[in-house]
């Protein structure tokens, strides 16, 4: 309503009725607007196109030839710690680390002691008969004490060959049980080896799967969202418009309303008149 009057009096006029209003596109921009938003829903209406071709590197040919390689590989089945042996093991024989030739070895020094026995005995007996001894306990006591030192020569020889053969059989042993101590070293620490080339290719392979897994989830993802995203494309070319356009509309004010408004408007004048 308006507000209409004078000093000491006031009427009001009836506005007409507001029905609202309407914007519409600038004139200038209307032809690009609607170019623009055709080509959008073409876009949008198109359908989805996939990708076919390969979504990770995979597993080169040479580095599968590894994998079967490592995969083919087998740990030993005795690892284990080393337990040695010892020469006070039953039916450990010594012997057979000793030098198989040792009596052939000691028998030319024996035989060297018994003939010198035998030239010293000659030469005794010679020196006993120039002397007419020979036959008497003189030469009795020669012959019985040139049989001890040879038999106790022998002895030496004998003592001393067999001595050093043991040892040397017993270094021998020795020497092969600290080879055997390396062997078994040696396939305990090639069992590890297989198990931890093993548990490396594992490790590569469960990446490269699991790359591929991750591509291949990316792209489900990428078809499931397809629809939204051309939903949420096709929204935004409505936003920000250039909406500059407007247009209000109104009602003519009812003529009863506008009688009432003007007959009030009198009696307020007249009444400010007379009083």
């Amino acid at each position: 309503m308006a507000t209409h009057g004078t000093p000491g009096y006031q009427f009001t006029m009836p506005d007409p009725t507001s029905l609202g209003y309407e914007s519409n596109l600038s004139g200038y921009v209307g032809p690009y607007v609607t170019d623009m938003l055709g080509r959008g829903r073409a876009a949008a209406s198109q359908p989805y196109t996939a990708y076919t071709g390969p979504l990770t590197a995979g597993t080169p040919e040479i580095q599968q030839q590894a994998y079967t390689g490592i995969a083919g590989l087998t740990a030993p089945t005795d690892m284990g710690a080393y337990a040695p042996g010892s020469v006070t093991d039953a039916g450990f024989d010594i012997s057979s680390y000793m030098n198989p030739y040792l009596t052939g070895a000691l028998q030319p020094q024996i035989n060297e002691i018994n003939r010198q026995s035998d030239i010293s005995r000659m030469a005794n007996a010679q020196r006993l008969t120039g002397a007419g001894a020979y036959g008497g306990s003189r030469q009795a006591i020669m012959d019985a004490e040139l049989d001890r030192n040879t038999l106790q020569q022998v002895a030496d020889v004998t003592g001393t060959g067999y001595a050093t053969a043991y040892d040397k059989g017993l270094a021998q042993y020795n020497k092969e049980q600290d080879v055997q101590r390396l062997a078994q070293d040696l396939s305990n620490q090639y069992g590890f080896d297989v198990f931890g080339a093993q548990e490396r290719a594992g490790i590569a392979q469960r990446g490269i799967l699991g790359e591929g897994m991750k591509a291949d989830y990316g792209q489900f993802i990428e078809e499931r969202d397809y629809p939204m995203k051309t939903a949420q494309y096709m929204q935004s070319l409505l936003q920000e418009l250039p909406l500059e356009t407007q247009q209000n509309m109104y009602a003519a004010p009812n003529e009863v309303a506008s009688g009432l408004g003007t007959a009030g408007g009198i009696l307020g004048l007249l009444k400010g008149i007379f009083t």
